[in-house]
This record gives structure tokens, C-alpha cells and sequence, in this order.
């Protein structure tokens, strides 16, 4: 959520290219973040002043930008080097902000129904901190009508007096920045925490009987074998989370792992192919399939998918509303997306002196919001047509013949009646896939 990375966007093609080189595929919005512009922020004040559209949900999500190390596969916007005031008047930027938007005509006496703590580490922050934040926070905006709270956490930074506490926050969804549990993986991939404080977070974790306690893996990391990711998958079905989500190894541009690519001329990154990335995964899901685990996405699978839901997920790829807080975040609010300040000074400076701190903007049109919802709501696996007719008025059979049929001679994607799927070989490549349906402007540009 607060990448601000120049990004070449490939081509799709029926055969994927083999090898990890520099770029980020993963699509995380629509249109690409590289065609909201700071002359366009005025459109972002315009739908703060707009009445929120009947029936449409409020979330927040929160940036904490601070981390113990900085790991080699990192592009978003974190900072090792903040002492525990810079840290508290981050702090206090975020509240000021959130009272600054509770103030504008878009909350429409809203409550929040969704909140995520994202990063960076969230749970880098001390109890009496994480404790002032949040209080913080509920006062401006309840939590009364929250369905869903998620956390990050790196496991190395969590305590049972820390744990404790987040869940007396009211924290849902408890999500472990696992990625890997071989020391030596996670040593070399600059991770700061070690495969023993894994074991025990989860552990006082249960203890605590949070909700979902989510395990994040990372696919195809520096130095990783098949033998060890068979490992992983092994460890994590023994720990039986609530659920689990897998993301395949990309290389962006402001990575500690590209500058050497770059040092050393080198084209292809030191990580698995993207053809033996998606064989792993592949082989995760079938095996967290026979443990009982339930694919839920390109990215998840859930253990009991009628009780652990991804609602901040599902509920923005339908364009809820997110109330972005933090440096570099990205939020969309009636219709209209913006990006705060990327850099730490400006962002808080901006809240000092009263102003909210959104540097860029856009505003899709009515296509491109069709777009937008379509793309990432098909990365669940498969989609409704009549969600979309009734929504956008829209036949997606029709807008987007050209592209489905495409996916289909590929032999990656089915169309039955009213439902759009994409079988297990099309999931696990989704996010390339997806530029098929981008407008021609955008297919092949910056992404970021």
C-alpha cells in the first residue's frame, strides 16, 4: 500500500517469461499509480467535500514505516534509523490526520468497518505507543462497527506483553511476516528475526485466541531449494494456521537486491525462475488442499473459509472506501484515488502546519473503474458476470470479449454461464495476466 517505485510493466504472453528480472508484476490497483498526478490533488479534496454513495463500506489502513532491518527483497517506504520521537510525532501526524478527515463531508456518519495496520512493522512499536495510537484513533473514528482489525507483525519484535496488548486492541487477524523458516534463508534475505521466535509468538498467539493468526511465506527467496520451500510447507501445516499467504518473489527497482543486480550488470535477479516459483506454490496449495485448507485467492488459503475471511481485501476490490494514513500511503475515497507524501519530513510537516498530506491523485473514469473492481476481484479465481451488471450496468462478456477470449485459447480461463474462472495454472500467474484488460494507455507503462 505505499510503494512508490518506478515499474516497467511486461507484456503478457500465452508462455511466461522464465527468468526473475528487475520489476514489480504484482497489481495492486487500477489505473497504474504512474498516471495519478500532483496537479490532479484538487480532485481528491473535491470527493472529501462529496457525500459518501449509499452502501458504501469505510476502511483505514495505516502505514508504520519503521522496521529493526530493512530485508534485500523491500520496496515500500520504512525507515531503520527513527528514535522513539521521531516515532511518537509519526504518531501523532496519523491521529492529526484521522481527525482531518473525520471532519470532511465524505465520512457521512460512518464508522469504520475495516482496519489495517500495515508496513514496515506495525509491530515495531512499543506497547504505551501502539496503546496511544489506537485509543487515539477509536476516539476520532469508533471501532464499534469494526468487523475486521489486521496486524503485521515480524515475529522477532513481538513479546507475550506485546502480544497481550494487541489483542486487547481488538486486533482480528494477527498476520506473522514468517517468509521463511530456515535461519539461513532469512539471514541472507536480510530478515532480522530467526526461526525459534516464530514458534513462540505463535504459540502465546494461540494462547491468546486471536481470531485468524495468518502465516506469510515468500516463494523462491535468495538461496531457497525445493527441499527447503517442501520444509515450509510441512512447518507451516503443523502449526495449522487460520490461514496462509504466498507471494512469489519479485525484485523491484529500490531493492538492496537490485542495487547489486545493477553493480554487477547482472539482468537476471538470484532468486528462482518465475516457472519454478510457480511449481512451489502450486505444490503448497495442493498440499494445504489435503490438510483441509481451502485456495481462496492467487495469494491465500484459509483453513475454515465459513469463519476467516479477508474482508479489507474483499471489501476494497468492490470499492469500499479507504481512508489512507501514513507516508506514502494510497487511499481511494468516493471514487477517487491519491497517494500521500512518500518521505517522512514532508508528511509529518504537512500535519504540523494543519494541512492533509496527499501528494497525488486520480480519478478513473466510469470504464476504468469497471476495470479496476474486474481486474482484482478476477484474482480471487473467478468472478460473477451479474455482480458487474448490476453494478456498472456492463455485460463483462461483452466489454471484455476480446481479452477473455484471449485467456481462453491460452487454456487458462472457463466462462459458464455467469461465472468467470480461471483454472489453477492461470491463478498462480494472475498478475500478468491481468494486463490483457488494461487500456491500451496503460498496458506496457510505469506501473508506479
Amino acid at each position: 500500500m505505499s510503494t512508490t517505485i518506478p515499474q516497467q510493466v511486461p507484456p503478457a504472453s500465452a508462455q511466461p517469461e522464465k527468468e526473475t528480472t528487475v520489476g514489480n508484476y504484482f497489481v495492486s490497483n487500477y489505473p497504474p499509480f504512474s498516471f495519478w498526478k500532483s496537479e490532479q490533488v484538487d480532485q481528491a479534496y473535491a470527493a472529501l467535500r462529496r457525500p459518501p454513495r449509499p452502501g458504501t463500506d469505510l476502511g483505514i489502513y495505516l502505514h508504520i514505516p519503521f522496521c529493526r532491518k530493512r530485508c534485500h527483497f523491500c520496496y515500500f517506504r520504512v525507515y531503520t534509523d527513527k528514535d522513539s520521537t521521531a516515532i511518537k510525532a509519526y504518531i501523532d501526524a496519523a491521529l492529526k490526520e484521522l481527525s482531518l478527515y473525520a471532519a470532511e463531508s465524505f465520512i457521512g456518519g460512518r464508522k469504520p468497518s475495516f482496519v489495517y495496520f500495515g508496513g514496515g512493522t506495525p509491530s515495531y512499536l512499543s506497547v504505551d505507543q501502539l496503546r496511544h495510537l489506537t485509543d487515539g484513533m477509536k476516539a476520532i473514528l469508533p471501532w464499534d462497527q469494526v468487523e475486521e482489525v489486521t496486524f503485521e507483525c515480524e515475529p522477532g519484535t513481538l513479546t507475550d506483553h506485546k502480544l497481550k496488548a494487541i489483542r486487547e486492541m481488538g486486533v482480528t487477524r494477527l498476520s506473522l511476516g514468517v517468509e521463511n523458516f530456515d535461519d539461513h534463508i532469512l539471514e541472507i534475505n536480510g530478515r532480522a528475526h530467526h526461526s525459534k521466535e516464530i514458534a513462540r509468538a505463535f504459540k502465546y498467539a494461540r494462547e491468546l485466541d486471536f481470531p485468524q493468526i495468518n502465516i506469510d511465506l515468500i516463494a523462491g527467496m535468495v538461496e531457497e531449494t525445493e527441499g527447503n520451500w517442501r520444509e515450509c510447507i510441512r512447518k507451516t501445516i503443523e502449526m495449522q494456521p487460520d490461514s496462509v499467504t504466498i507471494y512469489q518473489m519479485e525484485i523491484p527497482y529500490n531493492t538492496t537486491i537490485y542495487k547489486q543486480m545493477k553493480a554487477e550488470g547482472k539482468l537476471a535477479a538470484p532468486v528462482a525462475d518465475w516457472e519454478t516459483k510457480r511449481h512451489w506454490v502450486a505444490g503448497a496449495f495442493a498440499e494445504l488442499e489435503k490438510a483441509g485448507y481451502t485456495v481462496g485467492s492467487a495469494y491465500t488459503a484459509v483453513k475454515d473459509k465459513q469463519k476467516t475471511r479477508f474482508l479489507y481485501r474483499d471489501r476494497l476490490w468492490a470499492g469500499a472506501d479507504l481512508l489512507a494514513l501514513g507516508v506514502a500511503s494510497f487511499g481511494h475515497i468516493g471514487g477517487t484515488h491519491f497517494q500521500n507524501h512518500h518521505d517522512f519530513e514532508p508528511y509529518v510537516n504537512a500535519l504540523t502546519d494543519g494541512k492533509l498530506p496527499i501528494y497525488r491523485a486520480l480519478t478513473p473514469t466510469p470504464d476504468e473503474r469497471l476495470i479496476r473492481e474486474f481486474v482484482l476481484q478476477l484474482k480471487l479465481g473467478q468472478i460473477s458476470t451479474s455482480y458487474f451488471e448490476q453494478k456498472f450496468g456492463i455485460d463483462i462478456r461483452k466489454r471484455f470479449a476480446v481479452p477473455l477470449r484471449t485467456l481462453e485459447d491460452w487454456g487458462f480461463l472457463t466462462m459458464h454461464g455467469d461465472t468467470v474462472k480461471l483454472n489453477r495454472e492461470g491463478l498462480l500467474q494472475v498478475d500478468r495476466l491481468l494486463h490483457e484488460f488494461f487500456l491500451p494507455q496503460h498496458k506496457n507503462a510505469r506501473y508506479a
